[in-house]
């Protein structure tokens, strides 16, 4: 069981890694505990009541009761740990602490309506009680651990019909970001695309492939993920292999788009255009979607029924077009048309419209339109979201 009072703990300041700071004298709490910081791959710092400052800690890592080895660096004591979990046996001993965000009051006894109290004069943010309430507690300590900051930016591209250069727009956009030093990774969301690495010239580079997060449950870690995957163009890439499975649940989809989200930087999304529960999960984690539509009155039509699809999960969909333009249309005619912000005109280039051997990736020349074109839609898109991640 948990519940919220106020608000959630801050992500820890700069990024770096740190384990949450445990405030109890109950030894069989404290075993859970530092078994769930386990789980959740931190390292604590453990003491009996609240720690006046970092230098006069007396607590250890891990450890109730004993010193710290020599240089021991610990998180900053009571009120820079990025998350403080308290034992409801030490409620009474930290009643007096600073009063801080990031504060857990964590319970073993399902049916004491008193912890609710006690959670509110020492300014928790959120009660917890073991064991219903563990897999949040894991999810928490694991934010912590990997140092959560801002998270990417996500942006999807998908086509408005057939061939109208999706694939192609959405790698030229990771690639942009990765040239211009933001942590990248670019998704391939369609399972019957070919695979976005095949575009990218790495089908034989090592690396995992979406079949083998098939099984993911839960929470998947940003940075495992990060490393497991394909590192092509500077960026990582998360594409199919060319095996029989073409589905992956959506909870796995959650978990591991999630894990991506959490790394910081950029994330594109390569969607297809039928949406099924998986791609329903990607779309609820965008912050942007690109609609790619060619300025046919008939690439038109097929994109209204796109949009309509996508506009039921994503608010914010914007629409690219792309020429040459049939007659009485020009970019903004498009837009007017499917009721969408226009976010642009992709310019016409052989990389948008044919697939390339992967030595030069579309939007590789940071000279070209297509490069031009992406840096300037990062630029804004960064802004509008008050700043990127590297």
């Amino acid at each position: 069981m948990t519940g919220t009072i106020t608000h959630d703990p801050p992500h820890s300041a700069g990024g770096g890694q740190s384990g949450p700071l445990i405030v109890t004298e109950d030894t069989d709490l404290l075993d859970d505990l530092l078994r769930l910081c386990a789980a959740a791959g931190a390292t604590p710092e453990v003491h009996h009541s609240v720690p006046a400052t970092p230098a006069a800690s007396t607590g250890t890592t891990g450890t109730l009761g004993t010193s710290g080895p020599a240089g021991a660096r610990w998180p900053g004591g009571w009120e820079a740990a990025p998350l403080v979990l308290v034992g409801d046996d030490a409620a009474r001993r930290v009643r007096g602490a600073v009063r801080r965000r990031g504060v857990v009051l964590v319970s073993r006894d399902q049916d004491d309506p008193g912890v609710w109290q006690r959670a509110v004069e020492i300014g928790a943010d959120h009660v917890l009680v073991l064991p219903d309430g563990e897999q949040w507690l894991v999810d928490r300590i694991a934010d912590v651990a990997e140092g959560v900051g801002r998270p990417a930016l996500t942006v999807g591209v998908i086509g408005g019909r057939g061939g109208a250069g999706a694939s192609t727009l959405a790698c030229a956009l990771a690639v942009t970001s990765a040239r211009e030093g933001l942590r990248s990774l670019l998704v391939d969301a369609d399972p019957l695309g070919g695979g976005l690495d095949v575009l990218l010239g790495g089908e034989t580079a090592e690396g995992l492939r979406w079949p083998a997060f098939a099984a993911s449950r839960g929470r998947v870690g940003g940075g495992a993920l990060e490393e497991s995957l394909p590192e092509l163009h500077s960026l990582r890439v998360l594409s199919w292999d060319r095996g029989d499975c073409v589905t992956v649940p959506s909870q796995a989809v959650r978990a591991v788009l999630a894990a991506a989200r959490r790394r910081g930087g950029t994330v594109v999304v390569d969607l297809p255009r039928r949406i099924d529960d998986g791609v329903a999960e990607v779309l609820a984690q965008l912050d942007v979607g690109l609609l790619v539509v060619p300025a046919e009155l008939r690439a038109v039509a097929a994109a209204g029924r796109v949009a309509a699809a996508v506009g039921m999960v994503l608010r914010d969909l914007r629409v690219v077009t792309r020429g040459p333009y049939d007659s009485g249309l020009d970019d903004r005619e498009v837009a007017r048309l499917l009721g969408l912000p226009l976010a642009g005109e992709v310019p016409v280039e052989s990389g948008l419209l044919r697939a390339t051997d992967g030595k030069r990736p579309p939007g590789s020349s940071a000279r070209g339109p297509l490069a031009r074109f992406c840096r300037a839609f990062w630029e804004r898109a960064l802004v509008e979201t008050g700043g990127g991640a590297a």
